[in-house]
């Protein structure tokens, strides 16, 4: 089975427990404002890689990794678009034991019955996903990345149903995410979940501008700085997890 793959980083330490071998895939739906993967975004391009390629590249960091007690996540741009390589992919690793993550905006997610039967077979193999959730309000998400949030709380009720464990992400964008009242009702959103193990606060940063720039892409966020350290912490307030639940990672 193949795949369309951006780049693989060997040695993770951001995107879930332990250290992770991560597979960041080619292929996005959403154009968020502050994404620092812009180079995922365009379908079909990217790396041809097979599982098996994969799978041998990475069994020669399996022992550093197993010994933290980590495994391997695939990323992107979305993964979802790939459920064949995603299914194929896992189903070798449980087969070994591995621990397998999915990193996931949900964007692609769809009631449509031939993505269901795949993403039902998928979750089997899949031992956690990282969701990120990035407004809750569908003019200001529409605003934020182009697409309606209807499909992704619809998937985030989906994995709570069939109790997929999920790390909850949410970026903490200055004039965007870090309203109290945003926090406040995402915080609430997350409370009628069933499956949340941690959430997961990411300061917005800049690190991925110069991507934009070298696409030729306008990035409109130009003038938005970083939140502080004092924000970062009112919004663990405002979402209402205790601190020994909540990580906030960069």
């Amino acid at each position: 089975m193949k795949g369309n793959i951006h780049s693989i980083e060997t040695f993770g330490t951001v995107d879930g427990p332990g250290i992770r071998y991560v597979v960041f895939t080619q292929g996005c739906l959403l154009r968020c404002l502050y994404c620092h993967n812009a180079d995922t975004w365009e379908i079909g391009t990217g790396k041809v890689m097979t599982t098996d390629e994969i799978m041998a590249d990475f069994e020669s960091y399996l022992p550093f990794i197993e010994a933290s007690g980590g495994g391997i996540t695939v990323s992107g741009g979305e993964p979802l678009l790939q459920p064949d390589f995603l299914i194929d992919l896992f189903r070798k690793c449980k087969a070994r034991g591995i621990h397998t993550t999915i990193d996931s905006s949900g964007g692609c997610y769809s009631t449509e019955e031939g993505f269901q039967a795949k993403l039902k077979e998928l979750i089997q193999y899949t031992d956690l996903i990282l969701l990120d959730l990035k407004h809750l309000d569908d003019d200001a998400h529409r605003k934020l990345t182009g697409r309606s949030n209807a499909n992704i709380l619809q998937f985030a009720r989906f994995l709570s149903d069939h109790k997929v464990p999920v790390w909850v992400r949410h970026v903490l964008v200055p004039g965007w995410t870090d309203s109290e009242d945003h926090l406040r009702r995402m915080g609430e959103f997350i409370k009628t979940l069933d499956n949340v193990k941690k959430i997961e606060v990411l300061p917005y940063h800049k690190l991925g501008v110069y991507k934009w720039e070298t696409l030729g892409y306008k990035y409109s966020l130009a003038n938005v700085e970083p939140p502080s350290a004092e924000s970062v912490e009112n919004a663990k307030a405002l979402l209402g997890v205790a601190d020994s639940t909540l990580s906030t990672a960069q």
